[in-house]
């Protein structure tokens, strides 16, 4: 089939590469994302990989577009398949406007797989890599130049572009990458897509100062800038890749970083670096969450600050590593046995991940607790496009920690000494007349063991009594859309990007709606109950079976009367159009109901 060239204009482009695990896919897309960046495009990017290293048909998912999304579209413009089982696995996705680029060098497509309406390319990319280079790898950088012409990008874009990426890799690699490429604009050249008469052109857009990063890569970041130094971790999927950052650059601001045998190790090895005063971190996920339950409890009693990233997946057990869920939510806010305080963040993109981890940081020291963050797989690995992160912004706060002076004016020092805020002031261990006592045992204001009656019930309320003071100064809510719409939508983590764009197709249907979104799960904070009973209705959006979010807000105070669950746990990330179509329904059943009353 021959392209027609037309050439409509891209302001809103995704791209689906796909093949078995190991063939490349997100490479590709990575370069793609480069050359679009360089057009003056905002890209995000999405992976959906098995939890195996080689094997498997896994894809890797861009979106570029001139304006200001955090999510893959509703739609597909072009799929590229290095294996002909990424067709039919992708075909759900694609429309009639949708372009297939697939590898025949083991076949054409099997009869009636994409229908009559679908334009579809085959081009031997695998046979081409063997026969020139002698290694299958290079049919990605060969795809590459197939792929430019498709989407009418000019060729030296994508030389100066491969340039940029292989040259590190040193001059051999690079040649044989550029050569590549030209094998693959050969290819392009046979199938009838010339320079600069592509399916498709993309626009330049004026170019401004932006990051692509993920939000593991955002937390760890904020962690080094808020003052972090030591963290411990385990590997674990999807949380690994915040030990992978801070292990390259921890070093350069004089942090450590232990990889240790278990997350059982993990924890105790922060809770050591936390007494010492060092601001601490771990990352986690699920199995690894549950793993840590004893140590959290500790943090609890010894009142020990700590930062904890759970990069949530699918449950229970190992459950599904690679995908996306928000089903520990329970396990955040209620984990652990008996009473102590903690705080639950919720960053909704790459630059809340910064920011909340500042925060959370400085909140765990204040009020001596451990603060969760309640990221998701989506939220932490997928690359965004922000504005640059502002350092002027972060500042660090000790809380009321005493230096030598500070103590030698006190006739006493007592650890734990009750306040009315809750909050005890004190020394790191070393600090002269400062006794550090730090026990799992219910104890006095010395940190002494402690069994007596009054003094328990007088412990348990001075640490509850954290929950009421720090109320003030957590983080709050992000509001979007019409915020004098009664339709309200509540979700948090990856489902950011995805409401904010069903807003505006829900304006564009005539629903009027706005976006609450929590940035404080726990405490619950008024502005999130008040949010739900000021509204006629709404939709809260949970990655799990149970509605673990929606029951939080009931628990809370919501009505549940007002509450729409729209539950989506089939390890997919949910897309804006599930989240339209849910309102929409919801809302044609409440008008037709009141045409019946």
């Amino acid at each position: 089939m021959s392209a027609e060239n037309t050439q409509p204009d891209l302001e809103d482009l995704n791209v689906i590469v796909s093949g078995q695990g190991g063939d490349g896919s997100l490479t590709v897309v990575n370069l793609l994302a480069s050359v679009l960046r360089q057009n003056g495009m905002s890209v995000y990017t999405e992976r959906d990989v098995l939890s195996r290293i080689k094997g498997g048909i896994t894809a890797a998912t861009l979106r570029a577009f001139s304006g200001e999304r955090f999510t893959i579209g509703n739609h597909i413009d072009l799929l590229v398949a290095f294996d002909i089982d990424a067709v039919p696995k992708n075909r759900r996705q694609l429309n009639k406007n949708s372009i297939v680029l697939y590898d025949n060098s083991g076949g054409s497509l099997p009869d009636g797989i994409l229908g009559d309406e679908i334009r579809a390319f085959g081009a031997p990319l695998s046979r081409q890599a063997v026969k020139t280079f002698r290694r299958d790898i290079y049919k990605n950088s060969i795809s590459f130049g197939l792929i430019g012409r498709i989407l009418g990008l000019p060729d030296d874009t994508m030389r100066v572009s491969f340039e940029s990426r292989f040259k590190r890799m040193g001059p051999q690699i690079m040649k044989y990458n550029l050569d590549a490429l030209t094998v693959g604009l050969g290819l392009a050249d046979e199938l009838g897509f010339v320079a600069g008469k592509g399916l498709y052109r993309i626009q330049e857009i004026e170019r401004k100062p932006h990051m692509l990063i993920t939000g593991n890569e955002a937390m760890a970041f904020g962690f080094s800038v808020a003052g972090g130094r030591f963290y411990a971790g385990y590997p674990i999927t999807p949380s690994t890749d915040v030990m992978d950052w801070l292990i390259k650059w921890s070093p350069k601001f004089g942090g450590v970083v232990r990889q240790a045998e278990d997350e059982l190790s993990a924890i105790n090895m922060a809770i050591g670096s936390a007494l010492t005063g060092t601001r601490t971190m771990v990352a986690t996920c699920g199995p690894g969450l549950s793993l840590m339950q004893e140590g959290i409890g500790q943090l609890g009693m010894g009142e020990i600050p700590l930062v904890i990233v759970d990069a949530q997946r699918g449950g229970p057990s190992t459950g599904m590593p690679t995908k996306p869920e928000q089903s520990d939510l329970n396990l955040l806010v209620f984990g652990g046995h008996g009473d102590f305080p903690r705080i639950v963040l919720a960053p909704g993109n790459p630059e809340d991940c910064f920011y909340l981890t500042v925060d959370a940081c400085n909140l765990s020291q204040r009020y001596q607790c451990p603060v969760f963050i309640a990221s998701d797989q989506a939220l932490s690995q997928n690359t965004a496009t922000i504005d640059p992160l502002d350092l002027e912004r972060v500042v660090i706060d000790q809380g009321k920690r005493l230096d030598a002076d500070d103590v030698s004016k006190l006739d006493t020092y007592k650890r734990y000494l009750f306040t009315e805020d809750g909050v005890s002031p004190y020394t790191i261990p070393g600090t002269p007349d400062g006794m550090s006592l730090v026990t799992g045992n219910e104890h006095d204001e010395f940190g002494l063991v402690s069994t007596d009656p009054v003094n328990r019930v007088r412990m348990v309320d001075k640490r509850q009594m954290k929950m009421k003071t720090m109320l003030p100064e957590l983080p709050r809510a992000g509001r979007f859309g019409d915020l004098e719409s009664k339709i309200g939508i509540i979700g948090i983590g990856m489902t950011f990007g995805v409401i904010l764009e069903a807003l505006d197709t829900l304006a564009d249907r005539g629903i009027d709606a706005q976006y609450f979104q929590p940035r404080t799960l726990w405490p619950m904070l008024d502005e999130t109950i008040e949010f739900i009973n000021g509204c006629d209705v709404v939709y809260v959006v949970d990655l799990n079976a149970e509605g673990q979010l929606a029951g939080l807000f009931v628990r809370e105070g919501a009505d549940a009367s007002r509450i729409r669950k729209l539950l989506h746990y089939d390890g997919t990330p949910i897309r804006s159009d599930a989240v339209v179509e849910f309102v929409v329904n919801d809302q044609t059943q409440a008008l037709g109901a009141e045409e019946v009353a």
